[in-house]
């Protein structure tokens, strides 16, 4: 069975920063791809940030480019999205998904974690 644990989110400030974990078990995790997803209340899921592990490739949001930066540990099976410069509009439950394929689309992933909350503060 296919697990996504996301933990790290929490309250901080604008312009502070926060590091999310997503730990998979139950699949090869080098052959997947990790996607970080949000979505804000009334709001439309978005993609924020993806990496591909068996090569390292990523991909950002206009949004978040230059603030975000996602990182792959395939010894831990754990995918980290470190948050800089952290915006009210940054606030959101953020998700971590995973599939084969690399995408900016939520419905191309297969395995969601449960959500953890970012609130940022003005």
């Amino acid at each position: 069975e296919v697990q996504l644990q996301a933990s790290g989110g929490g309250l901080v400030q604008a312009g502070g920063s926060l590091r999310l974990s997503c730990t998979a078990s139950g699949l090869t995790f080098d052959d997947y791809a990790i996607g970080w997803f949000r979505q804000a209340p009334g709001k439309e899921r978005e993609g924020v940030s993806c990496i591909k592990n068996v090569d390292g490739s990523t991909y950002y949001a206009d949004s978040v480019a230059g603030r975000f930066t996602i990182s792959s540990d395939n010894a831990k099976n754990t995918v980290y999205l470190q948050m800089n410069s952290l915006k009210p509009e940054d606030t959101a439950v953020y998700y971590c998904a995973a599939d084969i394929v690399i995408s900016r689309t939520a419905s191309s992933y297969a395995y969601w974690g449960q959500g953890t909350q970012v609130t940022v503060s003005s």
